[in-house]
């Protein structure tokens, strides 16, 4: 046997299937594409202007279709036909980049036009990545949800914040519409990619209901499903002391530990190599600790991190912590995802999808924005002591709710 293809069939073991290995070559492939601009974007803003606010909108208008157009990317996936959403989206988000690439080359581009194309990018990958989500329970045996969600973590950790931010800046720097027109032919690609994954079967509905309608059941069921309510309110709870901390981690490296842009950089890379470890050992932490036992040791890292890092002046500490956290990171999605992947039904995959990503991306924000009022009072280790008591005292609380997991 080739080295190459041993190497691919460890990887990806061949009781996945082709037609998960289409789907997971167009996740990676547009992962990288994404990754590319979210290191042009803010520079292709800042270009534009130097007016901190319309710089901070960009990524701000990136992230609010979630919460504008969240649950009816839900609903409509569960309606329609989720491989030609898919198709139909990452087309749409690759002619809006060619678009932008073209006004860049003719020199009409404006902070207008680059405001008005992230938001209608993040519109449209609202509905790809929503009805991309849908498509791993119907390609792949329950079993293996596990191992084929850590292998498509795999490709978002290392492409997404790995390679793609450094090579998009790199493009840029060398001619400012390469990396939009990069992206957009990898996004045609990641199209077709999809399209090869073939027929998929249709989803049960009831024709006579109307998305109103379709959006309340999904919100019941998330309520009313054990393992799926404890997944959302810890996402949400979470993420809001999480996003405290993120949100002024570069004002942290610099002021407490003494980092400049390459070391807070690094930092945050740290972080993201601890997550490729977590996908490639996952498989053994799952059958190590099982479901439940991932979320628990995981948060309580998560915990530790915060406190750590509120005590802690020593850069060497702090990356070691980052690192680690990664590995939670990792590990903490993948399971989430593969839960939801087992229990939720067919017919309801999109919406609650949709309600995760709508909890995630708003709990984000409100926890930006207090970890910015919190370090403003008093001072940078702020946030991060909110982020342990806060931390704490969710978990004491959700802890015995972690069991209703093994249910899953």
């Amino acid at each position: 046997m080739r080295p190459a293809r041993y190497v691919m069939r460890a990887a990806v073991p061949e009781r996945l299937g082709s037609r998960f290995r289409w789907l997971m070559s167009s996740v990676w492939v547009s992962n990288l594409g994404d990754g590319v601009v979210l290191a042009a974007g803010p520079l292709l803003v800042a270009s534009q202007t130097t007016d901190p606010f319309l710089v901070a909108a960009a990524t701000m208008l990136q992230q609010l279709p979630w919460l504008l157009f969240g649950l009816v990317g839900g609903v409509t996936a569960d309606r329609f036909d989720r491989r030609r959403l898919v198709v139909a989206a990452n087309l749409g988000r690759a002619i809006v980049l060619a678009v932008l690439a073209a006004t860049i080359v003719t020199d009409v581009v404006n902070v207008t036009v680059v405001l008005t194309a992230m938001f209608v990018l993040g519109t449209a990958e609202t509905f790809s990545d929503t009805a991309g989500g849908t498509l791993l329970p119907m390609l792949v045996d329950r079993d293996d949800l596990g191992i084929a969600n850590a292998r498509l973590r795999f490709g978002q950790i290392t492409l997404n914040r790995l390679a793609g931010p450094p090579l998009g800046a790199f493009l840029f720097a060398g001619a400012m519409a390469a990396p939009f027109a990069i992206d957009a032919t990898l996004l045609a690609l990641s199209a077709a990619l999809v399209w090869r994954i073939g027929h998929t079967p249709p989803i049960p509905r009831d024709e006579h209901s109307t998305a109103r309608a379709d959006i309340a059941a999904g919100l019941r069921f998330v309520w009313a499903h054990s393992a799926v309510r404890v997944l959302v309110i810890t996402i949400f709870a979470f993420n809001i002391t999480f996003g405290a901390t993120y949100g002024i981690m570069v004002l942290y490296a610099a002021e407490r530990l003494g980092l400049d842009e390459v070391g807070y950089g690094f930092l945050v890379t740290t972080s993201a190599v601890g997550a490729v470890v977590g996908t490639i050992v996952y498989g053994r932490l799952e059958a190590w600790l099982g479901r439940s036992g991932i979320m628990r040791v995981g948060l309580i890292i998560e915990t530790g991190t915060h406190l750590v890092l509120a005590l802690t002046t020593v850069p060497a500490v702090a990356f070691s912590t980052m690192f680690v956290f990664g590995i939670h990171e990792a590990a903490w999605g993948t399971t989430a995802s593969t839960i939801r992947h087992r229990v939720v039904p067919t017919e309801f995959q999109g919406r609650v999808g949709a309600v995760y990503a709508v909890a995630v991306f708003g709990s984000l924000v409100v926890g930006s924005a207090l970890g910015g009022v919190l370090a403003g009072v008093w001072g940078i280790t702020a946030p991060f002591w909110f982020g342990f008591a806060g931390s704490a005292i969710i978990l004491a609380v959700m802890w015995r709710s972690f069991g209703h997991l093994l249910d899953a």
